[in-house]
């Protein structure tokens, strides 16, 4: 996984920690909230004026928004990142997916 998707995992776990809808951060940090989603979803890369910006609007130290070691080993996390890989395949794909994952984890 590339670190702009990480980073933006952890931004995310950040906002929610604080019980912030996108909208009231992005307002905050004063950009648009569609802005704001697609850094959350690794499309697009913050300015360092932006990090430091965000950390400040969660009152979080900006390095939280860089512990990849540690997103990568958060349960929650990886299921959440399963779950919207999954959700862009078609049924075909799904299927494929299912069998590997069963041949995988079943006895």
């Amino acid at each position: 996984m590339i670190e702009a998707t990480l980073f933006g995992e952890l931004v995310r776990a950040a906002r929610k920690g604080r019980r912030l809808r996108i909208g009231q951060l992005a307002e905050k940090v004063n950009i648009g909230s569609k802005h704001l989603g697609r850094i959350e979803n690794g499309e697009k890369q913050p300015s360092f004026e932006l990090v430091v910006a965000l950390a400040k609007a969660l009152d979080v130290s900006p390095e939280i928004f860089f512990r990849f070691d540690d997103l990568q080993s958060d349960q929650t996390v990886l299921k959440e990142q399963l779950v919207r890989l999954l959700e862009k395949q078609d049924s075909k794909e799904l299927n494929k997916a299912g069998r590997v994952l069963r041949a995988m984890l079943e006895p």
